[in-house]
């Protein structure tokens, strides 16, 4: 298990917050520990690679600043 730091600008609202983690929960092997308005706090159990959750983030609308 990897623990990884997403941050994120753009998000403005529970909804933005909410729409990140729904984007970010259908990649398999990831669980969402926490989630603000700066950024993600998830888990990985298997093999996901810093571009895989950058695209995924970019796809919903919004602009990952680094990934930890």
């Amino acid at each position: 298990m990897m623990d990884k730091r997403i941050s994120i600008e753009g998000m403005s609202c529970n909804h933005c917050t909410a729409r990140v983690q729904k984007a970010l929960e259908k990649l398999p092997g990831l669980t969402v520990n926490a989630i603000d308005l700066q950024g993600a706090d998830v888990s990985l159990s298997g093999e996901i690679s810093d571009e895989t959750l950058r695209q995924q983030v970019e796809d919903a609308g919004y602009q990952v600043t680094s990934i930890e």
